[in-house]
């Protein structure tokens, strides 16, 4: 099973702009602003100017998403969360949201209208809660 990440970042709701700089920072590893523009403008159909995507990269780094380090006078950006924890921590917060729709029987009216294969993911995810639960010695 997966871990939950050690980190989150203070805010897990991102823009178009900011999704796809985090997206080029994966694919790209840690590098520069310069770097990522560049990236980006490789779509000749792209007008986006180097400020900008400096200013978004400075609004990541404060929501938590990006850190910076400088290599002698260059800014060295790069992701705090890997694409699978960041998937992992979305998946988390969707959850909690399903979840405070209401009681058992409310989210589980729409049960009847999921395919097989929906719900033999739902039933993997009972199986592994269950050896969570056996694992702290809890009752379900």
């Amino acid at each position: 099973m997966v871990n939950f990440p050690p980190y989150r970042p203070k805010n897990l709701s991102l823009g178009p702009l900011e999704t796809e700089i985090v997206e080029i920072l994966w694919r790209l590893g840690a590098t520069s602003a310069t770097a990522v523009h560049q990236q980006i403008l490789t779509d000749i159909n792209r007008e986006l100017t180097y400020s900008s995507v400096s200013t978004v990269l400075k609004r990541l780094e404060k929501k938590g998403w990006v850190s910076c380090s400088r290599e002698s006078r260059i800014h060295i950006w790069q992701v705090t969360v890997s694409q699978q924890q960041a998937a992992i921590l979305k998946a988390h917060d969707q959850l909690h949201r399903f979840l405070a729709v209401g009681s058992p029987e409310v989210v589980a009216a729409f049960a009847d209208t999921l395919d097989d294969s929906s719900l033999a993911q739902l039933d993997e995810i009972a199986q592994k809660i269950q050896a969570v639960r056996d694992a702290r010695g809890l009752q379900s």
